[in-house]
């Protein structure tokens, strides 16, 4: 009997560490993922010269990735649960480094569309596949809460990392490095997700029709498209016409889906109070993160006339900030109640974004870096916010929560750009003197060189407050109905 005893003690131990090798291969992945929807926006203006393309060609180059992402999670989720979520993973990573390595032969705009195209495939087969897989590898709820908070911090570094990255590529290398630099980090994660991730698949998996497909692909792509356009000022009947016919399909999607006993989206989901708070935590906190980081970096490019590295470097407090709130959150939550948490995180975040709203103009970069450090600190309630949701969800429903989820996300950073980034600008041209030139008032860009430079300047600073003030307002809306919407007894498993 002694003789046996250490047998399943080293079994457990090998377990337990080749499940949080799978959840390192899971993070380094979404940590990749997320830098590539950043670094683009640093390589572009050399992109753009280098190619030649137009403004309609820059348009596509940088929407085509997360319209092909956000039209494709649904499916792609639902078709994991049949097929096997590791093996969409592995497949996703394929895609992802292979699209990269085509860039070396983009020659023209339309073949960098394409290759965005196809980094927007396997993005979709990535991301909702690192959630599904993490409610796998941590069937005990409170492990799976530490792992989602690790994951919610990959998720945070990655998008103030990535024009770090994109900034030192580009001052040694060519656009194409900050294509070919997923390459062989994808390549390693292949290898290591073939020896540490297990296979999972739904236990009732939902059906993956063509009716429903087209609707919940055209209907995403469709709406985030609008969106997109509207948030930029093209408001016009094509781009009218498009948004509500993304609606009216998304709709169609939704009430196909509920007349069904196993559909492709558990749109059923949102009957759960617990579900649906997670859900918009997750939207308002990736809305409120996007506008800071866009109208951030133009403000320290553009004002403080910083260098695209210099402004990434600038970013970091809010990686730092992701680092600490979200793995922290399972711990405190537990101690304090996960309602509590889940609120506290987000009225931090509030009161981040208020803190610019508040600064002294000109403003001072140590104000900004205690904005950007309570914002990232606040996404202790996303990191909570994830655990909730993948937490209510039947296991067999996993694939789905994970595309609610990262369709929050995708739909939250749209929204934080289009409306917010709407708002800035809106802000900017109201305190612009009158008779400043076309191009001052199309962008501060078009302002710098002209005699209207310091009010434009002045103007945009004030715009970055503005945007402050109205994320801060609408967090804390939110914060509001999450605690009325949370019961009160709820934990990190979704139970209560």
């Amino acid at each position: 009997m002694t003789a046996t005893t250490p047998t399943p003690t080293r079994g457990a131990a090998a377990h337990d560490r080749r499940r949080w090798g799978g959840l390192a291969v899971l993070a380094a992945s979404l940590l990749v993922v997320v830098m590539d929807m950043t670094v683009l926006n640093v390589a572009l203006p050399d992109l753009t010269e280098d190619l030649h393309a137009g403004a309609l060609a820059q348009l596509w180059i940088v929407d085509v990735y997360s319209l092909v992402l956000a039209g494709l999670l649904v499916p792609v989720a639902a078709l994991a649960d049949r097929w096997g979520r590791r093996r969409m993973l592995l497949t996703g990573f394929t895609i992802f480094a292979v699209a990269s390595l085509a860039a070396l032969v983009a020659r023209s705009p339309g073949d960098v569309i394409a290759v965005r195209a196809l980094l927007g495939v396997g993005g979709a087969m990535i991301m909702p596949a690192t959630l599904s897989l993490i409610r796998a590898l941590f069937p005990d709820a409170r492990e799976r809460a530490f792992a989602l908070g690790l994951w919610a911090a990959t998720a945070a570094v990655g998008g103030a990392v990535g024009p770090i990255v994109g900034g030192a590529l580009l001052s040694a290398f060519s656009w194409h490095a900050a294509f070919l630099v997923n390459v062989p980090l994808m390549v390693v994660a292949l290898v290591a997700g073939l020896l540490l991730l297990p296979e999972s698949r739904s236990e009732r998996p939902g059906r993956v029709d063509a009716t429903g497909t087209v609707l919940s692909v055209a209907g995403m792509v469709a709406a985030v498209y609008g969106v997109k356009h509207l948030g930029k000022g093209d408001i016009d009947v094509v781009t009218t016409i498009v948004l509500v016919a993304g609606l009216a399909m998304l709709a169609g999607f939704v009430r196909r889906c509920l007349r069904q006993d196993e559909p492709m989206l558990a749109v059923r989901l949102f009957a759960d109070p617990v579900f649906r708070a997670g859900v918009l935590t997750a939207l308002v906190s990736s809305t409120a993160m996007m506008a800071l980081l866009f109208v951030g970096s133009q403000w320290l490019q553009l004002v403080q006339g910083w260098s695209p590295l210099e402004a990434g470097v600038a970013l970091l407090p809010m990686a730092l900030g992701g680092l600490v709130g979200p793995p922290l959150a399972p711990t405190v939550a537990a101690r304090f109640g996960a309602r509590n948490v889940v609120v506290a995180g987000l009225a931090v975040l509030a009161v981040g974004l208020l803190v610019l709203w508040l600064l002294p103009r000109p403003m001072p970069y140590a104000g900004i870096a205690v904005s950007l450090l309570l914002v990232g600190f606040g996404t202790a309630a996303l990191g909570l916010a994830s655990a909730l949701i993948m937490g209510a969800a039947p296991a067999h429903q996993a694939g789905s929560a994970a595309a609610v989820e990262e369709m929050s996300y995708e739909v939250g950073g749209v929204l934080g750009i289009a409306l917010l980034g709407s708002l800035a600008g809106a802000v900017y041209r109201h305190g612009l003197p009158s008779g400043a030139p076309d191009t001052a008032v199309e962008s501060v860009t078009g302002a710098l060189g002209t005699p209207v430079e310091p009010a434009a300047l002045a103007s945009y600073t004030d715009a970055f407050g503005v945007v402050g003030l109205a994320g801060a307002a609408i967090t804390l809306l939110v914060a509001v109905l999450v605690w009325r919407g949370l019961p009160k007894d709820v934990d990190v498993s979704g139970g209560h």
